[in-house]
Order: C-alpha cells, then structure tokens, then sequence
C-alpha cells in the first residue's frame, strides 16, 4: 500500500495512510528512484508527482516539493515511458492531442528531465503543420515532511504557498522550500499552488521551461561535484551485461557518496535510498572492501571517518564501533550484530594495504585498528566465538567468521607494521577454528552442515542460510594468498555443495535461508529473500577455492536477475524460485540503490579475474575462474597500487595484464 496524499482540492487536509499498519514502509518497488545525495526524487514511471506515498523532491531528508502536476492544453500528458538515464536523472516521455488536432496521432510531445538536485525541464515539442497556442499549468505543493514522517505515513497538511520571485514559496516550523521558473510563468496563483504559461509553438519548434527548487538551508554538494574516491574504471565482455553491470554500479555508487560531517573531506557510502541515507558502519565498509579493486580513497575515508565514531575511555566498550541492532531471522532473537564493523575494521585496513594504500594512511589508522583487535580479546568467549551483545547473546556462525578473519588479517597486519601481538593473534585463530569444527559443525548422513547460531544452553541451530557463505571468504594475505578458513577441506567442499543445491540458488542468487527450512519466506530479509551482497560474497569464496562451476551458476542467476532490474540491482528481492518464463520478483521495501549491492555488482565481476595484489612486496597475482563463465572480458581503469590497472580474460580462462604500475611484478 501507499499513502494518500492531498489532492489540489484537498490542500490543508491531513492525509491518511491507506491500508498500513503502524511502522510498516510503504511499497517503493515501483518508483523511479533518482538520487545524487544528499538529493533524492522519487516518482511513478509517468512523471507526475502527485504527493502519493514517498513521491517528491527531497533534500538532507525533508520533503520540498511533494506534488508536481503538469497540464497541456487542459490535459494530462499521456505517459508513454519514464527510466532512469542515471543514477540522478530520469526521463519522462508523453504526449498531447491538441484541441482541433486532425487524426488520431499526438501532435505534442511532453519530456521531463528530472534530477535528484531539484531541477527539471519540461519541453514540448510540436509535429503539428500549424501554430499552436497552448496554456501549460504546473501544479505544487509541499508538506516540508521529514523522509521519516512520509514513511510512516505521517507527512502533514499541505502547506499554503505564497508568490515568490519568478514562483512559489512555503515555509513552517523554520524549514522553506521555493520554486523558481525560467521562463517566469503568467501567472502565479499562490492560493492554487499554480503556475502557468502561455505558450507559442511554431511547427516543429520547440520550448523548455525549468523549474528549481531550493530551500534556504545549504547542502553539502554532492561528492560527485569535486570529484570521487572511486576509478573511472570500465568492464567490457562477450558478454554485454559485464559492461551494464559495471556502469550501472558505479553510477549507484557515487551517488550515494556522503560527506563526513565531522570532516567533509572524507567520504563514505550511505547505506541505502530512500531509507538509510546515511552512515551504517557495516555496510559502509562492507561496500569499500568490495570495491578496493576501484581505489583505496574510499576504504581509507571510510575508516577514518568510523575511527571518530569509536569508542575509548577503557571500560568493556573500548574499542567498539558502534553499529545498528538489525533483525536476525526466524529461528534467533529479534536483534543481530551491532559488532560487524568492529570486525570489519581491522579487516579493511589490512586488504587496503595489500591493494596500495598509503603508508601513511595505514599508520594514522593502524591505532584504531587495534582497539578493534582490542576490544574482540575482551569479548570473545572461551571458545574463540564471539556472542552478540546482552544477555545470553546467541553465537551466530557470520559472526564468529567475521572475528575469525579479523584475527588472522589483524595478525598480518600487525606483523607487517612491526607491532606487537601477531602471534597471539595467530594462536587465537587456531584455536578457534579447531573449536569451530569440532563444536560448530553437525554431521548427519548428507555430510554435514555449520550450525546457524549456538543459543543459551548450547544448542545448535541447524538451519541453513546464506550467513554461511561468509565462512568462504577469509581474507586476502601477503603473496596474492588466501588467508586459512574455519573450514577445514571436506566441511569447504559440503558447504559448496549445501550453497549450489536448489534449497539454496533460487536461480537468481543465494537464498538468505533455504526454501525447505522451518519459517522460509521468499521476502525475509534474512528468512528467504535473495541478498545480493551474500551471494557476491559466496560466489568469489567458492571461485577462490576452486568450485568455478557453482560459483558460476550464482554468478549467472545474479546477472539475469540485473538485467529484469535495469542493472541497478537492489538490497534484495524475493527469494523465489526461477522457472522457465518467469522473472525475480521485487522486495517493496528494498533499498534501490544500496551501497552493499552496487558494491557487489563490482565484486562479482572482479570476481571473475581473482586479482589479489600485494602492494607493498610489488607483486600482483590473477587467478581467474578458468571456466570463463562470460566468455572473454577486459577491466580497465582499475587502481592497484595507486595506479591504472587493466586486465583480460580469454574464452580460455587466462589472465593477462594489460596496464599496471612498472613497479609491480606478476605474482602466484
């Protein structure tokens, strides 16, 4: 359901949300999303904004232009096609039958460019043989609403407008919000929140109106404006998806770059739009490990800006980064990790280094990493795991992943920085693994699976899910190295198989929970539903430990499903089953984009070449999927070791370099 916004008749009223229920998001699935943050605008595919649900202009959050309804010659454009033509802009395409037109054909076509900094022009364009004499009304208005307020389906009146300048103003409660036009309208009538033109067209002569809107508190400019911490890089194939994808995904990517607030000199992703436009620790630094093949300015930003989020004063939070409680699925308590970015951190900076980053980066940082490092010895249990916080806290198999390959890269990283504690760390993680198989591991007569989770009592949860993928990733060591796993060779070789089964790959990508466990539901963000960023990360751990053929089968899945998505592949989407004919189905709530699928979309891809460069020993190694599931494919504009980095892949699975920093020497 979506709300119901006030109508131009219905100006002052309260809307009402239809059919919702307290706290639920209203459905977004079907919306034009554009977004340069800190601006955002959201609309149906035929333009019109009308105030329904999330529709509108939005700067820093707040709502500044709700409704924005065009009228030609007293009619409403028929909409005949609304996409995104990038990450900021989309186009709308309609047309008019003009009063007197002879045949049935439009003589008027209506376009729309709409940008997410609060700027659209409107053109009509004639094909009639004579001149034509149209009146165009636009009409506006506004609430001023938070984002959140509009997603509980709590936006407010409709604000009276007053006339202003060459357009409309409204203010309340100390917030503001003006439209301006070029040309300056006719009229301006604030009582009706109505402009209007009258306007000449010669045959097949055109006119344009622009409209901005605008508010009196600045924003940060948009990072894209001075310049990304992301490569121009570029992907082409046999393939022509690899080129979308890429595209696509940087495109997602920078524009959800922000601003820190504590230092707007460093950047980092905002999670997600429309719901989380800002800082998630986790999925910030998930997204800038997967896109360290683009540069390390943005891993090293990010860390810099959770460095002055951590805390410190002793006590058993030193060291912590703080993060958000999240939902954890059916089967464990209502709340999962809030710990992710403690461990990602230390992981981060050390897979930084290895792809380049500045010496000086990783000393300033380097301190922060071991309070993180720090802060797991003081939390971890007995055994090695880590619970998640309070009491009884369930040990959840992605967790004691996460802090298993923060102690083996925190030990590497500490060894090569010649500060103290490597080989503790070493130890630690040995022992921890050898209690992870011994422990977290339940046989049966299929061969086995990892536990879910350990709860209170010591029971095992068994049920299988896409948080297993995590125990494939362990990390990037020196020498184009894989760092060990908690898996031993027979439990990697079972996982592989558990992941590749049809409970498991929908046939779009990698299930958050297999469709025969207890409590599956297709759209569970972590009960069934399709998690792009998990099935990225399962699809370059199984290639990294050589099971090409079903890391190539998710690979596959994704990409169909990226191309039904118009390569803008959201958070996630329903955990259906694929058969002949159909299509992945959305999530309505799915952030679109989201750093962590975008991210993703970079890494699935790369996943293909298997770069793994040790900067700092001046080696780079390639160990491509020999399969070449898409046939052949060329990288360009990579960065390792700060410099420009291209690489093909044959049909025949073999890698070549073709652009790379003179210092470094091929590898592995």
């Amino acid at each position: 359901m979506t709300l119901t916004a006030p109508s131009p008749a219905a100006a002052g009223r309260e809307p009402a949300a239809r059919g919702r229920l307290p706290g639920e998001l209203p459905s977004i699935h079907a919306l034009l999303i554009c977004a340069d943050l800190p601006g955002l605008a959201l609309s149906a595919e035929n333009g019109q904004l009308t105030g329904d649900g999330l529709e509108g202009f939005y700067q820093s959050g707040r709502r500044l232009l709700s409704r924005c309804h065009v009228r030609v010659a007293g009619r409403e454009p028929v909409a005949v096609q609304g996409r995104l033509v990038s990450a900021g802009r989309a186009r709308f395409m309609g047309v008019v039958r003009t009063p007197g037109g002879a045949g049935p054909d439009p003589e008027v076509v209506v376009e729309r460019l709409r940008d997410a900094d609060g700027t659209e022009r409107i053109t009509l364009r004639s094909s009639a043989r004579r001149t034509l004499r149209l009146r165009m009304e636009i009409g506006l208005g506004t609430d001023l609403a938070d984002l959140g307020a509009v997603a509980a389906g709590r936006p407010g009146p409709e604000l009276s407008a007053s006339v202003h300048a060459s357009g409309l103003r409204w203010s309340a409660g100390g917030a503001q919000a003006v439209v301006t036009s070029d040309p300056p309208p006719v009229d301006a009538i604030a009582s009706a929140g109505l402009l209007r033109w009258e306007i000449e067209l010669l045959p097949g002569a055109s006119r344009t109106v622009e409209l901005r809107v605008r508010t009196d508190r600045r924003a940060r400019p948009p990072v894209r404006a001075g310049g990304g911490p992301l490569s121009e890089a570029a992907a082409e194939g046999d393939d022509p998806r690899v080129r979308e994808l890429m595209r696509t995904s940087l495109d997602d990517l920078r524009a959800l770059l922000m601003r820190d607030p504590r230092n707007p000199a460093d950047t980092y992703l905002a999670a997600g739009v429309p719901w989380r436009c800002g800082l998630a620790p986790a999925e910030a630094l998930w997204a800038a490990r997967m896109t360290l093949p683009l540069g390390t300015r943005l891993a090293a930003s990010t860390l810099r800006a959770l460095a002055r989020t951590q805390r410190t004063g002793g006590g058993p939070e030193h060291g912590r980064i703080p993060g958000p409680f999240r939902d954890a699925g059916p089967h464990l308590p209502p709340s999962c990790t809030g710990i992710e970015a403690t461990l990602a951190f230390p992981v981060v900076l050390a897979e930084a280094r290895r792809w380049g980053l500045a010496e000086q980066d990783v000393e300033e940082l380097l301190p922060a990493a071991e309070r993180c490092l720090m802060w797991l010895r003081g939390a971890a249990g007995d055994d090695g795991c880590l619970p998640e916080p309070g009491p009884g806290g369930p040990r959840r198999v992605e967790t004691w992943a996460h802090a298993h390959r923060a102690a083996v890269l925190g030990a590497d990283l500490l060894a090569a920085c010649g500060r103290p504690g490597a080989e503790g760390w070493r130890e630690w993680a040995a022992v921890t693994r050898r209690r992870f198989r011994e422990d977290f591991w339940i046989d049966d007569r299929a061969g086995g699976r990892p536990a879910a989770a350990r709860i209170a009592g010591g029971r095992l949860v068994p049920h299988l899910g896409g948080a297993t993928a995590h125990l494939l990733d362990t990390g990037l060591l020196g020498g184009g190295g894989q760092a060990p796993g908690l898996l031993d060779k027979v439990q990697t070789e079972q996982v592989a198989r558990l992941l590749s089964g049809p409970a498991m790959d929908s046939g779009w990508g990698l299930r958050s929970l297999g469709s025969r466990e207890p409590g599956h539901n297709p759209f569970g963000h972590r009960g069934g539903a399709v998690r792009v960023h998990e099935t990225a990360v399962a699809v370059a751990g199984l290639a990294a430990a050589g099971y090409e053929r079903e890391a190539a089968a998710l690979l596959r899945g994704v990409l169909d499903a990226a191309a039904v998505f118009g390569n803008r592949l959201p958070e996630m989407y329903a955990g259906e089953q694929r058969t002949t004919g159909s299509l992945p189905v959305p999530h309505p709530a799915a952030c679109r984009p989201a750093a962590v699928s975008a991210a993703a979309g970079v890494h699935l891809l790369t996943a293909l070449a298997g770069i793994r460069p040790d900067a700092p020993a001046g080696t780079v190694a390639l160990f491509p999927m020999r399969g070449a599931p898409l046939g052949a494919v060329q990288f360009s504009g990579l960065r390792v070791a700060g410099e420009p980095f291209g690489v093909r892949i044959s049909r025949l699975g073999l890698g070549m370099i073709e652009e790379a920093a003179g210092a470094l020497q091929l590898g592995g």
